[in-house]
């Protein structure tokens, strides 16, 4: 089942013989921990134009349902501030609104593509393809100082950031309900509002690079960066203890299960609809369960407890078996080669096929 295109004929060879002559010892991995439940929103598409001012009161917001609030990072603490979010779409741009409940707001940064998380800041992150390669980021603080960049992968898998990637045509404004940089009294809210040009998000795409269409599903989180603060001669600054900054809260949309928001298997889904289909039930596209399950095991083997598999000489079939499959029949091994390695998956159920290799780029069955 294995693709052999990084393989020499004579290493084909090699991985006939051990298929047959090659018995390995059956791998147990405990993946329990590892497995969450991504957030899901509908996105309803806009059906008048709107300004972005930092404000929602244009009467297509009207028609977005706000998203839960926000919870920690890990998917366990609840916030002491509320934050939550709307989205809209139409054939130019994917508009996002953010209200940021804040007591004190604050921001110093404002030079264009600086590293904004230094402030409070609102995050966004997105994936047109459902994948975990080519995903763009988004940063903004509540002077509006934005931070654009793309990633070809994640950093864990020696991922290349590219902060000259600057979205033309990007619109973002901010509304402060308070006094910004003021100590001297207890602010409301910061608003963020954006329209993401989607030119610029369906690059991203595997093919095709269209635009998206009903019923089409991508992968997005959002992240609320946040500092505790001291005050030195009312100004406001990250605080510290014994000289070293205390580290930030995280607090996102949909919970990562780890400090880490670039593992975009784990963000939430978005599906783009019409104006009035926000009520109807979601129904994922691809086997979501299965692929928590196939990008759990790649973490495992590409830089965690198992990273010792890929020591294994090259050729050999090692077969993993699940502590825990929740009753569903799986059929999994690892081959490694002498570039990398390929994970496959055969879900023995249904005859679907997955495969992921050492850089964390996953092939689904085809017609997902």
């Amino acid at each position: 089942m294995f693709s052999q295109t990084r393989i020499s004929v004579g290493f084909v060879w090699i991985v006939i013989f051990c298929h047959f002559s090659c018995k390995k010892e059956t791998i147990n991995i405990d993946i329990s921990g590892e497995l969450i439940t991504p957030r899901t929103y509908i996105i309803p598409k806009a059906d008048q134009s709107i300004k972005i001012d930092g404000r929602e009161d244009d009467p297509s917001w009207k028609k977005a349902p706000f998203t839960k609030d926000f919870i920690d990072i890990e998917g366990q603490k609840t916030p002491d501030q509320k934050t939550r979010l709307k989205m809209l779409w139409d054939e130019e741009f994917l508009y996002i609104y953010a209200h940021i409940e804040e007591k004190h707001i604050w921001a110093t940064l404002k030079n264009r593509d600086t590293i904004i998380f230094y402030n409070n800041d609102f995050e966004v992150f997105i994936s047109p393809s459902n994948s975990n390669h080519n995903y763009g980021e988004i940063e903004i603080n509540a002077l509006n100082t934005v931070w654009d960049l793309l990633l070809d992968r994640p950093y864990n898998t020696k991922g290349n950031p590219i902060f000259h990637w600057n979205i033309q045509g990007l619109k973002t404004a901010v509304h402060v309900e308070g006094t910004l940089n003021n100590p001297k009294d207890i602010d409301q809210y910061w608003s963020v509002e954006m329209a993401i040009p989607m030119r610029a998000l369906t690059e991203l795409k595997r093919s095709p690079k269209g635009q998206p269409i009903i019923g089409e599903q991508w992968r997005i989180n959002f992240s609320r960066v946040q500092w505790e603060h001291d005050l030195i001669d009312d100004r406001y600054y990250r605080k510290k203890k014994n000289g070293k900054y205390l580290p930030e809260n995280n607090w996102v949309w949909s919970p990562q299960g780890v400090i880490n928001m670039h593992l975009p298997e784990n963000w939430g889904y978005i599906e783009f609809a019409e104006s009035t289909q926000t009520d109807q039930p979601w129904i994922h596209k691809t086997d979501s369960e299965i692929e928590q399950i196939v990008y759990a095991l790649f973490r495992k083997i590409a830089y965690g407890d198992y990273k010792y598999l890929r020591d294994q000489t090259p050729g050999e079939i090692i077969p993993i078996k699940l502590k825990d499959s929740d009753g569903r029949k799986l059929k999994i091994s690892l081959l490694n080669s002498y570039t990398g390695f390929d994970l496959e998956l055969e879900d023995q159920d249904n005859g679907a096929i997955y495969t992921i290799d050492e850089r964390g780029y996953i092939n689904r069955p085809s017609g997902q």
